[in-house]
C-alpha cells in the first residue's frame, strides 16, 4: 500500500457489540471523506458453522456495500509477527475486541502494533481508569491493562488514545452483573448508595471514537467520555420512576462482595462486583469528558430505560 494511502486508512479489530458501533460511526461521520476504512474479522472455523460464523457471514455484504473492506485474521492465535504485517497496512487501528480474549492477547496486540509502526492506536480499554484502580485489584485482568499501557507509554512512535467510557450501559442492566434485577423491581448498590459509576453506550463510545479518529488527529493519551456519571441512589430513582411504582433497595458492602469472591474466586463478574464496590476509577465528573468539551449529546440511564 502506498504510503499516501496508508495515511488515509483505517482498521477495526472486531465486529461485536462496540466493533459494529464504530463501524457506523465511522461510515456516517460528515468527514469521513476518502477515508478507507477495514474491519478484521476472524476466519470462518472448518466445518459447520455455527450462529456466530452465520452472523459475520451475513455482515460482510452490508459491510462491503457501505465501502468497508474486510480482512481475516485470528487475533487469539495468531502471532504477534503475522498480526504485525497486517497492521503495518494501516495508519490508525482501533482495538474493538477484548470483552471475551484470553489472558494476554491485549499485550500481543500493543506489541504487534508498535512493531507496525502504527500511526495511532486505540487500544481496547474501554472501560474504567486502570491507572487510578491501580495494580492487585479484584479483577486481575486489569493488570494487563495496567501493562499496554506501560508499553505504550515507555515508547513514542506510535501516538495512542485510551478511551475512558466506564461501564457499558447495557451493561448495568444485565441480572447477571447484579445492580438492576430483571424485574427492575430492585436495585443493589455496590459498596455504598453514594458511591458513583460512570456508564457510556456502546453507540456513543463509536461516536466518540469516530470524532477522534476523524477530527482530532492531535489529540492522544487518556481520553474520558460519559453518558452520566450517577451515584446508585440515583439509578434506584431513575428505575423507580420508569416503572411508577416503588422497588426494594439493597446495599452490597465491600465485605460481604469481597466475601463472595473468595468463595468463588473464579468467577468474572464477582471480580467486576468488587471492583466498583471499591468505589475508585469507575466515575468521573461529567463537565471534565472529551463529549462534554465538544458538546456531543449523549443517552443517559433514564433516556436509556425508557428504550428498553
Amino acid at each position: 500500500m502506498a504510503d499516501s494511502a496508508r495515511k488515509k486508512s483505517i482498521l477495526v479489530l472486531g465486529a461485536g457489540e462496540l466493533g459494529n458501533e464504530v463501524i457506523n460511526a465511522l461510515c456516517n461521520h460528515p468527514k469521513r471523506n476518502d477515508r478507507n476504512i477495514t474491519i478484521l474479522l476472524r476466519p470462518d472455523p472448518v466445518g459447520n458453522p455455527d450462529s456466530a460464523t452465520l452472523a459475520r457471514r451475513d455482515l460482510v455484504p452490508s459491510l462491503q456495500s457501505r465501502g468497508v473492506s474486510v480482512v481475516r485474521a485470528d487475533i487469539t492465535n495468531g502471532n504477534e509477527a503475522d498480526l504485525s504485517q497486517i497492521f503495518s497496512k494501516y495508519s490508525t487501528v482501533v482495538g474493538c475486541t477484548g470483552m471475551t480474549s484470553p489472558t494476554g492477547t491485549q499485550l500481543k496486540l500493543a506489541k504487534a502494533v508498535l512493531a507496525a509502526e502504527v500511526d495511532r492506536y486505540f487500544p481496547w480499554q474501554y472501560g474504567m481508569d486502570y491507572d487510578v484502580i491501580g495494580r492487585g485489584s479484584s479483577q486481575d485482568l486489569f493488570s494487563e491493562q495496567l501493562d499496554v499501557r506501560d508499553l505504550l507509554r515507555a515508547q513514542e512512535r506510535t501516538k495512542w488514545v485510551i478511551v475512558s467510557t466506564g461501564l457499558f450501559l447495557s451493561f448495568l442492566f444485565v441480572p447477571a452483573f447484579g445492580v438492576v434485577s430483571e424485574d427492575r423491581g430492585s436495585v443493589i448498590a455496590l459498596g455504598a448508595w453514594e458511591n458513583e459509576i460512570t456508564f457510556t453506550t456502546t453507540q456513543d463510545i463509536g461516536k466518540a471514537v469516530a470524532e477522534l479518529v476523524l477530527v482530532d488527529g492531535e489529540v492522544g493519551g487518556l481520553v474520558h467520555i460519559a453518558g452520566e456519571t450517577a451515584s446508585y441512589e440515583q439509578i434506584a430513582e431513575y428505575v423507580e420512576k420508569e416503572k411508577g411504582s416503588e422497588i426494594r433497595r439493597e446495599l452490597a458492602t465491600v465485605d460481604q462482595l469481597d466475601k463472595e469472591l473468595k468463595s468463588d474466586p473464579d468467577n468474572g463478574m464477582k471480580k467486576y462486583r468488587a471492583v466498583f464496590a471499591e468505589g475508585k476509577g469507575v466515575a468521573w465528573p461529567m463537565e471534565k469528558t472529551y463529549n462534554a468539551r465538544k458538546g456531543m449529546r449523549f443517552c443517559g440511564a433514564r433516556e436509556y430505560l425508557r428504550g428498553l
